[in-house]
């Protein structure tokens, strides 16, 4: 993509962009103690998204916490939500779709069971502060 692409996902919600949505989710995520955090850079690699974040909580509690701080703080800063959220109710792994940036939060078991950094060898990324 050349151009820089914005996204905002709530009518009224001020363009981010991928990049800086992403550097937030990180934040709002490391603020609920997530650890792990990675950011992958998948543009040029998928077509449906800019980048994925990856962390984990240690029990399924902390995994919804960390969705409600990235929930909260991204509606309440930026007037975004996500287009969709799935796994909320078992919280192994929560899956939050702002479109450019898709957010994946998994309890430690889950994500050593599905090993989605491995799928996406080939994309640049960043380990982020915890």
């Amino acid at each position: 993509m050349s151009e820089p692409q914005f996204t905002s996902t709530a009518s009224q919600g001020a363009a981010v962009e991928p990049a800086r949505l992403a550097e937030l989710v990180v934040a709002f995520a490391a603020d609920k103690k997530a650890i792990d955090i990675v950011e992958l850079d998948l543009r040029g690699v998928l077509g449906y998204t800019d980048f994925f974040v990856v962390c984990s909580g240690n029990t399924d509690r902390q995994t919804k916490a960390i969705h409600d701080g990235v929930h909260q703080g991204l509606k309440k800063d930026h007037g975004l939500l996500p287009r969709r959220v799935e796994g909320l109710n078992e919280a192994r792994w929560i899956l939050m779709d702002y479109l450019d940036v898709i957010v994946h939060i998994f309890t430690p078991e889950a994500r050593a069971f599905y090993r989605l950094e491995q799928l996406w060898g080939e994309a640049p990324r960043r380990a982020a502060r915890a």
